[in-house]
C-alpha cells in the first residue's frame, strides 16, 4: 500500500480526483473515493523555458490548491501516476508517493 499525496488547483480538483479514484486510489476495505483534503496557498516562479498553466516566466505566482492525501494498492501505481499526469493541469504537477507499513491495510 502506497500513500499519494498532491496539490491540486481549486480548478480542476474534482475532475483530477475522480480520475485518480477510476484507477484504483482511494479504497480502504469495504470503502472507497477516501482521500483527505485541505485549501492552502500553492506559490512557484516558472523558469525561462516552461509552459506554465498559471502565471507568467520569471514572475512568482500564488494561487488557491487544495493538498488530497489518498491510499493506493501497489497493483493500481502506474495507473493512479498516469491519471495524475493526464488530468492535472500543471507541467509538473507535485507529489509524493510513500510506501506505507503493511500494519497501515484494513484490520482483516
Amino acid at each position: 500500500m502506497y500513500k499519494l499525496c498532491l496539490y491540486i488547483p481549486e480548478t480542476h480538483l474534482a475532475v483530477v480526483k475522480q480520475a485518480l479514484f477510476t484507477a484504483g486510489a482511494g479504497r480502504m476495505g469495504d470503502y472507497d473515493h477516501c482521500c483527505w483534503q485541505v485549501l492552502g496557498s500553492g506559490q512557484f516562479r516558472p523558469q525561462p523555458g516552461s509552459r506554465p498553466f498559471l502565471g507568467e516566466s520569471g514572475q512568482v505566482e500564488e494561487v488557491a490548491e487544495y493538498r488530497v492525501e489518498m491510499v493506493c494498492a501497489e497493483t493500481c501505481v502506474d495507473a493512479v501516476l498516469a491519471a495524475l499526469y493526464e488530468t492535472h493541469p500543471y507541467e509538473e504537477p507535485a507529489f509524493d508517493l510513500w510506501p506505507l507499513d503493511a500494519r497501515c491495510g484494513p484490520r482483516r
